[in-house]
């Protein structure tokens, strides 16, 4: 895998994340993340699905043998954001409190460290990283 290709994919992951997790989730699914039993699970899976269907993409673009990391990702993300909408529920952080944005960064931090896990899966199974365009 080329520095250039590297780059790309992680801009590519960026816009992911940006996509999926800003202009595609809905009301719904950002304030009932935390509700008890089904009502609060059902959003939290759509929300995790579109991401992992997004991390999908990526590695049939750039890993097809990793596609697999698209069920990862609906784990991962889901388990993320449900700690993060419990904790904000459970100390009832709002947005006019900076402990909620401090949830919000610490919550977009561990998706980050997520994707660059799934990066170095990629350099790694293109086997590795060399120099060139």
């Amino acid at each position: 895998m080329t520095l250039t290709t590297l780059v790309i994919l992680y801009l590519c992951f960026r816009l992911k994340q940006f996509v999926c997790d800003f202009l595609l989730q809905t009301n719904w699914m950002a304030t009932a993340k935390s509700h008890e039993g089904w009502n609060g699970y059902k959003p939290l899976l759509v929300h995790a699905g579109i991401h992992g269907i997004g991390t999908a993409i990526l590695m049939l673009i750039f890993a097809p043998s990793l596609v697999w990391l698209g069920v990862v990702d609906i784990l991962l993300h889901g388990c993320i954001d449900r700690l993060k909408a419990l904790l904000t529920q459970d100390f009832q952080w709002n947005p006019s409190q900076f402990k909620f944005w401090w949830a919000l960064g610490a919550d977009q931090e561990a998706h980050n460290l997520t994707h660059l896990s799934y990066i170095v899966l990629v350099v790694m199974e293109s086997g590795g990283l060399y120099a060139g365009i």
